[in-house]
C-alpha cells in the first residue's frame, strides 16, 4: 500500500529492517534465494546505495539512523581518538552526538520500538522499548524496560553471534550459532511487530555481517560452505517476508543494509606499513597509540583511517601546521602507490578529510581515508611483529558501495542514493516534520 493510500487514515507508520552488511548484488543475483525481497522490490522500489567512508559498522549505523556524516554524529569507527590526546575509546550509544530517527519520533509524541541497532548501548530510557545492539554486555543490561529482558531471556535471545566460532576450520558450530541467533531475533521481532503499539519499528539483523566475514569467499569461490551460506540467506529472506506479511496496512516497510561485502584476500596492517616506510616509530614495544614516538609523522586507526601527527592538535605533534597539506599529499601519494604481494594496488582511492566529514566533531576526523581495492582489508595493528600483509580467519570484508535498499513504497528515487538519505525518507513516510538542513541526505520520496 502506498503513502497516499495510507494518509486517509491515522498517522502513517514505518517499519525499518536493517540487514547488516547484505550486498545489493547478492540479492539481485539470487532471486530464488531472496524470493520475498525480490517480490517486495518488484512491487515497490529498490536500489544500490553508497555507504560512508570508511564503511565501518560502528560509523555506518549512526550515519544511517541520523542521516548525518561522522563529523556530525561524532563516531568514525571501532576505535576513536580523544580530542587533544593519544587516548582512544570504543564508541557507544552515548558517544553519538546527535538525534537519531527514533528521537524525532519520540519528540513528536509517537512510539518507537528499536531493537539491536549497533551503537545504541546503553538503551535510551525515553524510547517505548529498546534493546541495544553490538557491544552491549548482556541482554538484561541491553533491554528497556525490564519486562523486555524477561521476555528475551525466555526465548534464548542472543545479542550477537559468537564470532570466535568462525575462527575454526570446521564452521558447523559457527553456522549453528548464527542460525540460533537469527531464529531468536526473528521471534522477538515478530513478537513486538504483533504488539502493534508502535509508530516506528526499527530492528537490525546482524548475524548476516558475521556470516559474511567468515563465509563470503566460500560463496564467491564455490567453497565448501557455499550452500550453507545461501541456505542461511534463504531463511533470512523468509523471515523478512513473514514480517512484511504481519505488518498492518498503514505501515510502510523499508529494508536496507549499512555497507556491501566482498571477498577478503589480505589483511593489510597499516601501522606496520607506516613504520616500514618511516612515517611511524614507537617508544619501546607498542601496545596502543599512546606508544608512538615524538618523531612520528602519521599513524592509522582501523579501517583505513590515517592521521598526521599534527603539531597543535596531537600532544606531541611533529608535522607543522604550515606543512599539513604537503605532508598529507605525500602520504596520499604513497598510499596510492602501495601494492600487494601480487602487484595489485591496495588502495582504490584516497578520500581527504574535508571531502567526507563536516561538522562540530570533525576535530577527531582522520586526515585521509583509504578505500581499499576489493580483497585488501586495511587494519591498524599497534602490536609489534605484524607483517604488512597477513591472512586471518576472515574471508569477507566491507565495501563502500553495493549496500541494499528495498521498500514496498513504489516510485522512490533510488539513483545515487546513500545512507544519509534513509532517515529523512523515513521521517517523510511517518509524516514527521524536520528541517532539511538537519541532514546530509535528502528524502527519496
Amino acid at each position: 500500500m502506498g503513502l497516499l493510500d495510507r494518509l486517509g487514515g491515522g498517522a502513517p507508520r514505518v517499519a525499518f529492517l536493517g540487514l547488516d552488511g547484505v550486498p545489493a548484488s547478492l540479492v539481485a543475483q539470487h532471486p530464488d534465494v531472496f524470493s520475498n525481497l525480490t517480490a517486495l522490490a518488484d512491487a515497490g522500489s529498490t536500489g544500490t546505495i553508497d555507504s560512508i567512508a570508511p564503511p565501518d559498522e560502528l560509523a555506518c549505523w549512526p550515519a544511517l539512523t541520523a542521516g548525518k556524516n561522522p563529523g556530525r554524529t561524532g563516531v568514525y569507527g571501532i576505535q576513536d581518538r580523544e580530542t587533544g590526546t593519544y587516548e582512544t575509546y570504543v564508541p557507544m550509544g552515548g558517544d553519538v552526538q546527535t538525534d537519531r530517527v527514533w528521537d524525532y519520533v519520540t519528540a513528536a509524541d509517537r512510539n518507537a520500538t528499536v531493537l539491536n541497532v549497533p551503537v545504541t548501548a546503553p538503551p535510551q530510557q525515553d524510547a517505548q522499548r529498546m534493546v541495544s545492539g553490538f557491544l552491549s554486555p548482556s541482554v538484561e543490561q541491553a533491554a528497556h524496560p525490564p519486562a523486555v529482558a524477561e521476555y528475551l531471556d525466555g526465548i534464548g535471545y542472543r545479542l550477537q553471534t559468537n564470532a570466535k566460532l568462525g575462527h575454526r576450520d570446521d564452521k558447523s558450530d559457527f553456522l549453528a550459532n548464527a542460525h540460533d541467533t537469527l531464529d531468536a531475533r526473528y521471534e522477538a521481532f515478530d513478537h513486538f511487530v504483533d504488539a502493534n503499539d508502535w509508530d516506528f519499528f526499527c530492528g537490525a539483523f546482524t548475524a548476516t555481517d558475521h556470516v559474511n566475514h567468515f563465509l563470503y569467499r566460500d560463496y564467491l569461490a564455490d567453497g565448501d560452505y557455499r550452500e550453507e551460506f545461501l541456505a542461511f540467506y534463504e531463511k533470512l529472506d523468509r523471515y523478512v517476508g513473514a514480517l512484511h506479511d504481519s505488518l498492518p496496512d498503514d505501515v510502510a516497510l523499508v529494508v536496507a543494509s549499512d555497507h556491501g561485502f566482498t571477498s577478503l584476500d589480505h589483511e593489510v596492517y597499516a601501522n606496520a606499513w607506516l613504520e616500514r616506510e618511516g612515517w611511524l616509530d614507537f617508544d619501546g614495544d607498542p601496545e596502543t597509540l599512546a606508544d608512538i614516538s615524538d618523531d612520528t609523522r602519521a599513524y592509522s586507526l582501523s579501517p583505513g583511517r590515517f592521521y598526521l601527527n599534527l603539531d597543535g592538535r596531537e600532544p606531541r605533534g611533529s608535522v607543522r601546521e604550515d606543512d599539513y597539506h604537503a605532508v598529507r599529499d605525500e602520504l596520499a601519494d604513497e598510499l596510492r602507490d602501495l601494492t600487494g604481494p601480487d602487484g595489485t594496488p591496495v588502495v582504490e582511492r584516497v578520500v581527504e578529510k574535508e571531502a567526507a566529514f563536516d561538522g562540530p566533531h570533525d576535530d577527531i576526523a582522520p586526515d585521509l581515508v583509504a578505500i581499499p581495492t576489493d580483497g585488501f582489508d586495511l587494519k591498524a595493528g599497534f602490536r609489534d611483529g605484524h607483517d604488512v600483509f597477513e591472512t586471518g580467519h576472515r574471508t569477507g570484508m566491507h565495501t563502500f558501495d553495493d549496500a541494499l535498499l528495498v521498500t514496498d513504497e513504489p516510485g522512490l528515487r533510488t539513483d545515487a542514493a546513500s545512507l544519509y538519505d534513509l532517515t529523512p525518507t523515513m521521517l517523510d513516510l511517518l509524516d514527521i516534520d524536520y528541517d532539511t538542513t538537519d541532514f546530509d541526505g535528502k528524502t527519496l520520496l
